[in-house]
């Protein structure tokens, strides 16, 4: 659908994608960011309060015809939020790496590495829907 709206978007958000996941993984390793206490739980309460954002913002547009106020926009604002939430995704990242590391050390069972991958792929993903929503915002300028 983006692809049909904006030539080239999956591509430019696919490599911005692989470049934010790249750098990510790189601040993590060289120990620039770590997944302190503080920053776990600053991530997972930010995390939990976009859920509830993008939960209310569908449970608006279902049921009546008001919107979540510049969480659709294109304009400054609507590019702002959407910058901000691509990197609370890419902390996601940092913690998905972390949580991986600890299994790693720990021995985790199977199921552990499972989880590790799955979350990984979920915040792939979310990373990748987030860089999409931000690249056609500016493009819809």
């Amino acid at each position: 659908m983006y692809e049909g709206a904006y030539s080239g978007i999956v591509m430019q958000a696919g490599l911005g994608t692989i470049c934010l996941i790249g750098t990510m993984y790189f601040l993590w390793s060289a120990k620039i960011i770590k997944a302190t206490p503080a920053f776990q739980a600053a991530v997972i309460s930010l995390t939990i309060g976009v859920g509830i954002l993008y939960a209310i913002s569908f449970m608006l547009s279902m049921f009546t015809s008001f919107s979540v106020p510049f969480l659709h926009s294109s304009g400054p604002l609507g590019i702002l939020l959407t910058l901000f939430i691509l990197g609370l995704a890419s902390m996601n990242l940092i913690l998905d790496f972390h949580f991986i590391e600890y299994g790693i050390s720990n021995n985790t069972p199977k199921t552990g590495e499972w989880w590790g991958a799955f979350g990984l792929l979920i915040t792939v993903i979310w990373v990748y829907i987030e860089m999409i929503r931000l690249i056609s915002k500016i493009r819809n300028q």
